[in-house]
Parts: structure tokens; C-alpha cells; sequence
């Protein structure tokens, strides 16, 4: 069975623009579309006296946000097939339990109430920090386009070899169906302690790290390559933070993923400094790939 890709919706405009770039998404994928919405009306009233008020403002609410998006995805494209869900939970813990079963998650990066619009993290951010499929936060001023995107380009950001794996898997697949080049960038920076005065010697600390930055580039990067020989995959290392080089690759990308270790047995937010930053100030969409430690 195909697994199908989620947006969560909720009637806001961020959401509308996810489910018409999600939409795109899985007719590429070529797998089906599922919108869901989060309701806890019938769990604080109880389903016995929900059954006997009969349907609540906030049920009407409900049905019809998804089946807005429903028929604002299937304008979008009519081939791809798509089914709705109200669900009695909250937004984070609806869409954690959905990533289990699902191709990916979609979200956009607002919501609908003025704390959503404050802080990212309220929704996207906690969710794009614990789930366990990779989660697409649109960021940016995209034009809700996957098919033709603008620059033709996705970005990965290559992290430590063992967790940048999965991310290199997705990174080539989202390429590939793009028909778009691959820019694998890896930051490298060179500790204080290690720079000279001697102008014989300036260089050479310098050397080594970039040398070590390109050594694990190759090899995160090389399994991906092998199954994707199509790819137009260009490799760079950078000096710098790798916040800022990644920040500064995004200006001009569709899309940008980047990987975020999973630790079993922990159940806090499990993010990593750099994926944390794109998500909070990326010129493009961000995938954050999880990758079991």
C-alpha cells in the first residue's frame, strides 16, 4: 500500500498554500493526498453528548475547512487521489501519530491563531522536531510550486555522516522527480586555537579541515549517488556556520533539507541547532529528514 502524503490543515491561508504545493508533491510522488484537521470539540464534550447536541458549530467548522481543501487540491489536480479526516486530538499529537503512517507531513509555517503566528514552533516546529517521517515546512516566499519550480535547485545540507543518510536518500529522490540539480553543500569551520601568525603555516590548518569537509561529503553522498546516477548532483564545501551557509544557499532553492538525529528513548524536541535555524528563517521550503541514531 502506498503511503499517502498529510498536509494538516486548518483553514488558515499558510495552510491553503501547503495543500496546493502538497498537492503538486504527490502527483509527483505519485502517491495519494490525505488533508486532515484537528477537532477536540467531541473529546472535552464527550461523544455521547455530541451524538445527542448533533452537529456543533465547530463540527460544521471542521467539515467544511477540509473539504475546502479537498476541492481546492483537486482543482489543483484532478489525478491525484484524496480523502479527508477530522480527528479528536490536538494539532502536534494528531499529526505525530499521522507521520507513522504517512510518506511525509506538509505543513505550512502559520497558523490561524495570533500565538501560531508568533512562534513557529507551535505547530511546525514541534512536530518537524519529533516525527518520525520527514516533515516539509513551507518557508519563504514560494509560489506554491513543486512541478516548475523557480530555480530548479534543491539544497542538502550535509551533516555528520551518521545521520545525513536518510536526508541524502530523500535530498536525490526530490531532485530526480524535479528534473533538478542537486547542491550537497557541507560547512566547515576552522577552531580559533588553530590559526598562526607564521605566513608559511596560515594555510595549512585552513587545508586540512576543508579537505575533512570534502572526505565526508563523499561519503555521505555516496550510496545516494550510486541510485541515482540521473541526478545532476554538484557537491560544494563552504567555510562558515552552517546556519549561515545554508540560509545563504536557500535564497535561491526550491527546497532545502537537511537531517535531524533521532535518539530512541528520548522524547524532547530532537532538532539540532542547524535544522532549528532553517526552519526559522529559510528563503524556501525546508525538509527535515529524521535519521535513527
Amino acid at each position: 500500500m502506498e503511503l499517502p502524503l498529510v498536509v494538516g490543515v486548518d483553514g488558515s491561508e499558510s495552510s491553503l498554500r501547503a495543500v496546493d504545493w502538497a498537492t503538486d508533491e504527490a502527483a509527483l510522488w505519485r502517491v495519494p493526498l490525505r488533508l486532515v484537521y484537528a477537532s477536540l470539540w467531541e473529546r472535552y464534550e464527550g461523544a455521547a453528548l455530541a451524538e445527542d447536541l448533533g452537529r456543533s458549530s465547530e463540527q460544521v467548522m471542521a467539515d467544511s475547512i477540509v473539504e475546502a481543501a479537498a476541492k481546492r487540491a483537486h482543482r489543483r489536480n484532478v489525478d491525484v487521489k484524496i480523502s479527508t479526516e477530522v480527528l479528536p486530538d490536538d494539532a502536534v499529537s494528531m499529526l505525530l501519530n499521522e507521520a507513522h503512517s504517512a510518506a511525509a507531513l506538509v505543513l505550512g509555517s502559520r497558523g490561524r491563531s495570533g500565538m501560531a503566528e508568533m512562534l513557529l514552533g507551535s505547530v511546525s516546529l514541534a512536530v518537524a522536531a519529533r516525527a518520525a517521517c520527514p516533515v516539509i515546512v513551507l518557508r519563504g516566499n514560494h509560489d506554491n510550486q513543486v512541478r516548475a519550480g523557480t530555480h530548479r535547485r534543491v539544497v542538502l545540507g550535509v551533516g555528520e555522516e551518521s545521520y545525513t543518510s536518510a536526508a541524502a536518500r530523500f535530498a536525490f529522490h526530490e531532485a530526480e522527480v524535479r528534473k533538478a540539480a542537486l547542491h550537497a553543500v557541507r560547512a566547515w569551520r576552522r577552531p580559533a586555537h588553530e590559526s598562526t601568525d607564521h605566513p608559511l603555516l596560515a594555510g595549512e590548518p585552513a587545508r586540512l579541515h576543508e579537505q575533512r569537509a570534502v572526505e565526508i561529503l563523499e561519503s555521505a553522498l555516496s550510496e545516494a549517488t550510486a541510485d541515482h546516477p540521473s541526478v545532476d548532483l554538484r557537491r560544494r564545501t563552504a567555510e562558515g556556520p552552517a546556519r549561515r551557509v545554508l540560509l545563504d544557499a536557500s535564497a535561491d532553492a526550491d527546497l532545502l533539507v537537511v537531517g535531524a538525529r533521532r535518539r530512541e528513548g528520548h522524547f524532547g524536541l530532537q532538532l539540532g541547532r542547524v535544522a532549528h535555524a532553517v526552519l526559522h528563517h529559510s528563503a524556501c521550503p525546508v525538509a527535515v529528514v529524521p535519521q535513527r541514531a
